[in-house]
């Protein structure tokens, strides 16, 4: 029987939904450190990496881990942090390669899913959580549903965030056929084949390069952003300032330049690398085990400018592999967890909540 607790909790969710978050100042959150083992496959070498993460809240009962996407920070999850770090033990890594988190040192094939799966479970040891609720965003939603899919006693449930669960059944596609038929992914050939030019451009003008990025609905980026193979801020010539970043304080925009100021941006590219991408599909259609049994929440947003995720996730048939999920489409651009943090953490906060009571019956009945 659902208690009287639990159910003013679910008819105070629009209230809460609603309420004002405070500011975010990333500066007052400290955070550890784990040294985990990695491999340098250019080098056949292995070397330890070092990973930066936030953790909040150890004593609860239940964890959260935020794994962001490209190119992000811990710091991209401020909404999610205010909303439930009173509730859960919230873990934010900053992945590996990604502000002062180190990288084995080659960004072509040392970053693939199963090595990033690698250092979660190196992080939730060091943190002293033995399981975890994995929440993603973009490349770090793909990743959560990894992390679920290799490791289902760790990972009891997974919130995607823009990005549909990408299935490795079936022959891969590689992203110059991709591309194709999306020109929007142009952009990931540069950054896989003109990888040095990548990071030349990028790191040229950090500021500019996250503000070029970060846009919601209400600030796009130019029509002709993400469809050129020889640049990446091409798009945005001619503009001789980008608008501020729309969802940050010029404090928070600072502190994102002044982390992505320690490394660059050539290891973050580990997303994008045809060698990266095809080690992970080959390890995962390997496998064969494609289907997450654990419950599943997918938040898509239907104005990116990047893909219909909705229709993506038709095409990938991503659901056929996903049969206890849950999905809402919200009208953000990319960033919809920034843009939209009100509803996302009510959609996230109820699932959680229904989650909470659907196990506790499972157990009353064991």
């Amino acid at each position: 029987m659902v208690s009287l607790q639990v159910l003013l909790a679910i008819l105070s969710l629009a209230s809460d939904a609603v309420a004002a978050h405070s500011p975010f100042n990333p500066r007052e959150y400290a955070k550890k450190v784990v040294s985990c083992p990695a491999i340098n496959r250019a080098e056949n070498a292995k070397v330890d990496i070092e990973l930066h993460y936030v953790d909040i809240n150890a004593k609860a009962e239940k964890t959260l881990l935020l794994l962001h996407g490209w190119p992000s920070l811990w710091a991209s999850w401020k909404y999610q942090i205010q909303e439930f770090q009173d509730d859960y033990h919230i873990i934010a890594p900053d992945l590996r390669g990604f502000g002062p988190s180190t990288h084995p040192g080659d960004v072509k094939s040392s970053g693939t899913m199963p090595d990033l799966v690698g250092d979660l479970l190196c992080i939730l040891e060091h943190a002293g959580s033995p399981k975890a609720i994995a929440m993603g965003h973009d490349w770090g939603a793909q990743l959560a549903y990894e992390a679920a899919r290799e490791r289902p006693d760790v990972f009891t449930a997974v919130v995607g965030i823009t990005i549909p669960y990408m299935p490795a059944a079936g022959p891969r596609v590689p992203t110059e056929v991709l591309a194709t038929a999306h020109p929007r992914l142009t952009y990931q050939l540069f950054f896989d084949r003109q990888t040095s030019a990548a990071t030349a451009e990028l790191d040229r003008d950090v500021r500019r390069t996250l503000r070029g990025i970060l846009r919601d609905v209400a600030s796009p980026p130019p029509a002709s952003f993400l469809t050129s193979p020889d640049t990446f801020l091409g798009a945005w010539d001619g503009v001789d300032e980008i608008p501020p970043i729309p969802f940050f304080s010029k404090e928070e925009e600072d502190y994102w330049v002044e982390q992505y100021s320690i490394s660059g941006f050539k290891y973050t590219f580990q997303f994008y690398t045809e060698e990266n991408h095809f080690a992970s599909w080959k390890f995962a259609n390997e496998q064969g085990n494609h289907t997450i049994h654990q419950p599943i929440l997918s938040i898509l947003p239907t104005e990116d400018p990047v893909a219909n995720m909705e229709l993506a996730a038709k095409l990938l048939h991503s659901f056929d592999f996903l049969p206890n999920h849950t999905l809402h489409t919200l009208p953000t651009a990319h960033w919809t967890q920034l843009e939209s943090p009100a509803e996302v953490n009510g959609i996230i906060r109820k699932w959680l909540t229904e989650l909470d009571i659907k196990q506790g019956h499972t157990r009353d009945e064991l």
